[in-house]
């Protein structure tokens, strides 16, 4: 579709009036602003008078014969001087006198007042019926605005149809391509391409990260802040914009065009996350009723999961897989949320574009579960890539032996996500063969999570309870009151006389603050030491430290304690005490 001539062809100019018959004969002459003839006509307009400004909004020609003023300068120059502040497109002046001859006295006044101006000023020396000017003009404005009226109802009508059947992005922007006769361009916020249409768009989407930032050039494409663009997504929560990056023929049909495509790709991104909402809030009901429920079995349970959209082949693998998101704790509950809905949906995604499906379910504000289906069969599993906070790759376990297909299709898994804007932890669970046993597993899988939430490093894309070891076992005994005791008694002499207590009624604020505090650079000369199972020059490198200081700190350690170092028992308690001070003290 052409969109200038669906609009009703160029807008009518005063060049483009100038070839009308009626004014060709009456041998008309650009006096001033010849420059600006290319200007379009709004509407057309007939005074006989110099005080014309009230009477005009702008974008008008200007009609007369200023028999009243034509032989005054001051008032031909006022005249003029309105037209202009009223930013009117020109005036065509009819200079003839009674006889019909022109009136070459008003000639030299008008050319001398429009002389310097930008104003497109016409001087007719010939008779001119006016009515046959403006129903000429007016003619061509009303198809003009009927035609663009037309226009827009079928642009309306086919992103309406669009949007109706859920058409997709790249078919959206496909026929906005088509109506523009232009490339086309949808990105996200990130200026990742997303989808593109248009003759030469393969080769703008190719360089679009250089041409966004200035650093590529392409002939016929505008400077990046010159382009036709519009936002899409929802005020709060932009997720891309529709990009127009080489001028088309008109830019009212344009703006209009992308304007509404814009809402199109908008408003099928939302139904697309209602329906996927909706499903992902149907397969949470299922796992909360699997894990709620002892009649359910693994026959009834498969047959509800496949009506959500979860159809494992026969032989399936399944595996827990819990995904946590890290957070501080000022972190914005809404901040968490979203960017768990959001990766949740990239997992699905993910799943899908792997060959796999996934049951998943939301376990608390920034942390969600899915059950993994995959063939049963073993294999020994690769090196991995791993995520770990802020976003920095580690090689993880090497040539471990006894991985599952499950846990290889994980792993691809998350190298599928590990670009999405945050940072988070995965515990998996063990793998069974029943549907009910993998979601039993979530438990399993989440205990790993949250421990592993707790590593200083991360070495690994996914954690099993085997690889957080004695870290998981001490997170079963987080409120546990005799862990505290155990913990306090071994590390008492470092943490202070407060360790433990809160303050007491009969204590007064004074007293709680005179209390001493915990030593932590014992502490942490305590962890050092038992991460190096007490090798001085491991400690001394690690630590930065001379062995003279070295020295001097473990006797000093092992003075505060009361214990031997050198005693494996006494080694033993320590790590355990220090390691569960450090997860829930």
């Amino acid at each position: 579709m052409d969109i200038a001539k669906d609009s009703g062809g160029p807008s009518l100019s005063i060049a483009g009036l100038l070839e009308f018959e009626e004014i060709r004969a009456a041998e008309p002459a650009v006096i001033a602003g010849d420059a600006r003839l290319d200007r379009a006509i709004r509407w057309v307009h007939i005074a006989d008078s110099e005080y014309v400004e009230r009477f005009l909004e702008g974008g008008e020609l200007v009609l007369t014969t200023a028999t009243a003023f034509r032989h005054r300068p001051e008032a031909v120059t006022e005249f003029l001087d309105q037209l202009e502040r009223a930013a009117a497109a020109g005036t065509i002046i009819e200079l003839v006198d009674e006889g019909s001859a022109f009136d070459e006295a008003a000639g030299m006044i008008v050319r001398e007042a429009a002389s310097a101006r930008d104003l497109p000023v016409v001087v007719l020396p010939h008779r001119v019926k006016f009515v046959k000017i403006t129903e000429f003009a007016h003619r061509r404005l009303l198809a003009q605005q009927i035609s663009q009226l037309e226009h827009a109802r079928e642009i309306h009508e086919t992103y309406t149809q669009l949007s109706l059947y859920r058409a997709g992005a790249q078919t959206i922007v496909d026929r906005t391509a088509e109506l523009l006769g232009t490339p086309v361009i949808l990105e996200d916020v990130a200026h990742r391409v997303l989808a593109h249409a248009g003759r030469g768009s393969a080769t703008l989407a190719q360089k679009w990260a250089g041409l966004v930032t200035g650093a590529s050039t392409e002939p016929g494409v505008e400077a990046a802040a010159d382009w036709r663009q519009t936002p899409v997504g929802m005020r709060a929560r932009r997720w891309g914009r529709l990009v127009v990056p080489r001028p088309a023929e008109s830019r009212a049909a344009l703006e209009q065009v992308i304007e509404r495509a814009g809402e199109a790709l908008t408003l099928t991104r939302m139904a697309d996350r209602d329906e996927q909402d909706l499903l992902l809030q149907a397969q949470s009901g299922l796992i909360r009723e699997i894990s709620d429920s002892d009649g359910l079995d693994d026959r009834a349970a498969l047959e509800r999961a496949r009506s959500l959209g979860f159809s494992p082949a026969p032989g399936t693998q399944f595996l827990p897989v819990v995904v946590r998101l890290d957070r501080d704790t000022d972190t914005d509950p809404t901040r968490v949320q979203l960017q768990e809905r959001g990766l949740t949906q990239e997992v699905v995604a993910a799943a899908a574009r792997v060959g796999s499906a996934c049951l998943v379910t939301s376990l608390q504000s920034g942390v969600f579960g899915f059950v993994l289906a995959a063939a049963g069969s073993r294999t020994g599993s690769g090196g991995r890539r791993s995520r770990r906070s802020g976003g920095t790759e580690m090689s993880g376990r090497q040539g471990t032996s006894g991985g599952s297909d499950a846990e290889q299709l994980l792993a691809g898994l998350l190298n599928e996500v590990e670009e999405y804007a945050a940072s988070w932890v995965v515990g998996v669970g063990r793998g069974s063969a029943s549907l009910c046993g993998a979601v039993a597993g979530l438990d399993s899988a989440s205990q790993v999570a949250e421990v592993a939430a707790t590593l200083d490093v991360r070495e690994r894309s996914f954690y099993r309870s085997s690889d957080v070891r004695l870290r998981g076992l001490l997170s079963l005994f987080a409120d546990d009151s005799r862990m505290r005791a155990f913990a306090e008694g071994e590390l008492g002499p470092l943490l202070g006389d407060g360790a433990g207590r809160s303050p007491s009624a009969a204590e007064s604020s004074s007293d709680a603050n005179r209390r001493s505090p915990a030593d932590e650079s014992l502490l942490d000369f305590l962890e050092l030491h038992l991460a190096h199972g007490g090798n001085i020059s491991a400690m001394a490198r690690a630590g930065y430290l001379s062995r003279p200081a070295l020295y001097a700190r473990m006797t000093k350690l092992q003075n505060r304690l009361g214990v031997s170092l050198d005693d494996a028992e006494s080694r033993t308690a320590l790590h355990v005490a220090l390691l569960w001070w450090r997860m829930h003290g």
